[in-house]
């Protein structure tokens, strides 16, 4: 029964939450044994307070007769808030430590592996892990694990004390509060299970179906399909609305029958309490008094442990994804191979298809890219040029196929490819801080002579010395301060600063006027020259400087070779040259 337990078999190798109970079981120990005491306190607090009204009730004949109960009764009523104090700063102290550690990890996890982790998942995914996974993670320690433990340890005291006075009590509070803490939870579990899934499948869809419809809002309505979009709310809103209402019948169900338990068991002690002591301390009605407000401190311990283990469900599926984000780190930590120059950049039989699409976007691309060769990447939009610069770099890991750079995966190397390729894309990025800190991105170790060697060589040395705080001069949000030509230019200084041995160029001189754009272009291939360049554009000016062009179209390659070759031999690449120059094409079927 246990064994169709979702969560117990992803807790058996899970490495998010054991390790932090194993590092932090002193504390655990130290705070359900506090919350074990809590409750021993608070049943003792209402066993003395219930003999001691009982019997005053009778007009003891000494006042000796109710002394003890008097004491037990001021002792445990200071006792229980002491101890439920002292078990909140230890069970608080306990949880906030695993739970900061957890966040450390999940951080360290990503930025390590930050780019297999771009393209596993949609934006809506990452939302849903950052939002949901941990926040599930927390609660499995604040709401499941350390209530559990309690009960366990509590249930463990009750059948003892029981067994050590009635043996044949004892056998039976075994079985009662069995029930309560193990068959009803497991049930709850196997039961409502499937129904929490489908509910936590659900808030991850609308997680990515609100990043899609946000972003996209203005194209349904340019669409005129706003009905459909309402609709499809609504459909998803009553599914969601379904769920809930049969995991309500349940849990009223279950509580029915934990109530029909507590009945059960109050009423067997009450009769066991009046039999076993009733003709030796006292009256029966005495007995029945302590033995009844006893019992209820003991319940509020048991009476969430079947929503808290139900809610293993909801864990489950966010422990098995942290899972895998700690064996695709450790695997890509142990499988990285350290490369030197020259790089050597090949893909081989490459194919690509997005995750939830049958669209293949790159189909059998074959390259060999040289050290120091430079290679224009051509396409219209659309084409797959953007999907080959991302494999290549190894954002994207191909369907079928390898792209190894000196023989390994470039998949592999995670955020170490940085060390190895550079890229300026066609919107450089600048940080609402110093010019100098916006470059040191490139080196942080690098001293203002290092940077102001490479503005100088970008061509912007004299307009940031013209600046009233040179290197220390804020860059406004976004670098709007600065033109598209000098952005451009400030990222080619980033790159020159960490001087990686192969530079991708995605379309960077998108948006620049003719005149700007010639400018950048000369700077690119005079500052770059020597290293690997990889040119991703979508028009051919400039291409005559490069080494070797490729023309992508509907995912495959459909030309190849040296501009001289291209221009001498295929029609096609003429006529996009002369299109591209302004020179009307004599050959217009072409």
């Amino acid at each position: 029964m246990f064994k169709k337990i979702p969560f117990l078999r992803a807790f058996k190798h899970d490495q998010w939450v054991k390790p932090f109970l194993k590092r932090y079981r002193w504390t655990l120990c130290l705070a359900i044994a506090v919350g074990i005491i809590t409750f021993i306190c608070g049943a003792g607090l209402m066993f003395s307070a219930g003999f001691l009204i009982s019997k005053s009730a009778t007009r003891p004949e000494n006042i000796l007769l109710v002394y003890v109960p008097i004491v037990l009764t001021r002792a445990f009523g200071i006792g229980r808030p002491a101890f439920r104090y002292a078990e909140r700063l230890v069970s608080h102290n306990w949880v906030l430590k695993m739970t900061s550690q957890l966040r450390k990890k999940l951080y360290d996890v990503l930025e390590h592996d930050a780019v297999f982790f771009n393209s596993k998942y949609q934006l809506g995914d990452i939302l849903g892990l950052l939002s949901d996974d941990i926040f599930h993670i927390q609660n499995l320690y604040l709401r499941t694990l350390f209530p559990m433990f309690v009960a366990w340890g509590l249930y463990a005291v009750i059948v003892i004390a029981f067994g050590v006075i009635s043996p044949l009590m004892g056998l039976w509070m075994l079985i009662v509060f069995g029930l309560i803490i193990i068959a009803i939870p497991v049930w709850s579990i196997l039961v409502n299970g499937a129904r929490q899934e489908r509910e936590k499948e659900s808030k991850d869809r609308l997680y990515v179906d609100l990043t899609d419809n946000v972003m996209g809002v203005t194209d349904w309505i340019l669409a005129g399909r706003n009905q459909e979009y309402l609709d499809e709310y609504v459909n998803d809103q009553q599914v969601d609305r379904h769920t809930a209402r049969e995991m309500h019948h349940f849990e009223h169900l279950r509580d029915f029958l934990l109530q029909m338990l507590y009945l059960l068991m109050i009423v067997s002690v009450i009769m066991w309490g009046a039999g076993k002591f009733g003709g030796h301390f006292g009256g029966s009605a005495n007995w029945i008094a302590a033995f009844v407000l006893a019992l209820f401190p003991i319940v509020d311990a048991f009476i969430q442990l079947p929503t808290a283990a139900q809610e293993t469900n909801v864990y489950t599926n966010s422990l098995v994804r942290l899972n895998q984000l700690s064996k695709r780190a450790e695997n890509q930590q142990a499988d990285q191979a350290l490369i030197t120059s020259p790089l050597r950049l090949v893909a081989q039989d490459v194919h690509y298809t997005y995750p939830n699409t049958d669209r293949e976007v790159l189909a059998g691309i074959n390259l060999l890219i040289q050290p120091g060769e430079k290679l224009a990447i051509l396409g219209r939009s659309g084409s797959g040029k953007s999907t080959l610069a991302s494999l290549l770099r190894g954002d994207l890991k191909p369907t079928e196929g390898t792209v190894t750079l000196n023989g390994v995966a470039t998949d592999e190397f995670g955020d170490q490819i940085a060390d190895y390729i550079g890229v300026i894309n066609q919107n450089p990025y600048l940080f609402s801080t110093t010019i100098a800190n916006n470059i040191r991105l490139g080196d942080e170790e690098a001293s203002d002579d290092q940077i102001w060697s490479v503005l100088d060589r970008v061509g912007l040395a004299e307009m940031v010395k013209s600046l009233p705080h040179g290197l220390d001069t804020m860059v406004d949000e976004a670098g709007l301060r600065f033109s598209g030509g000098e952005r451009h230019r400030l990222a080619l200084a980033r790159i020159l600063l960490k001087n990686t041995p192969i530079v991708l160029l995605d379309e960077p001189t998108v948006g620049l006027d003719p005149i700007t754009e010639q400018a950048i272009i000369k700077t690119f291939m005079q500052q770059l020259q020597g290293k690997t360049l990889l040119w991703i554009t979508h028009h051919l000016q400039g291409v005559e400087q490069m080494d070797q062009v490729v023309f992508l179209e509907d995912g495959h390659l459909v030309m190849q070779g040296t501009p001289s070759e291209l221009w001498a031999t295929n029609q096609r690449y003429r006529e996009l040259k002369k299109a591209d120059q302004g020179i009307i094409s004599d050959q217009p079927n072409s």
